[in-house]
């Protein structure tokens, strides 16, 4: 397998993983009747920072993944499975 294959590999990889945490937060959040506007007050966070994370589009930090899960009230792993 070339280098490029690995990279591309995780490149594939960590997408499927960011479409799938933001799925979990954005159905988390809604089943905890928040809008996103709520979530960002809550956070401090712009909504665009936070429509890119539940959009698959941005790999948040884990301490952000951390501070979403608190602020959802659900562990990390809640928002990871």
């Amino acid at each position: 397998m070339s280098k490029y294959n690995k990279c591309y590999d995780y490149e594939v990889n960590m997408n499927e993983e960011s479409k799938k945490l933001g799925a979990n937060l954005k159905r988390i959040r809604m089943e905890k009747g928040m809008s996103q506007a709520d979530l960002c007050r809550e956070l401090e966070v712009d909504k665009g920072f936070l429509s890119n994370i539940e959009a698959g589009k941005q790999n948040p930090t884990l301490a952000t993944i951390t501070r979403l899960a608190n602020a959802l009230g659900v562990s990390v792993d809640e928002l990871l499975k």
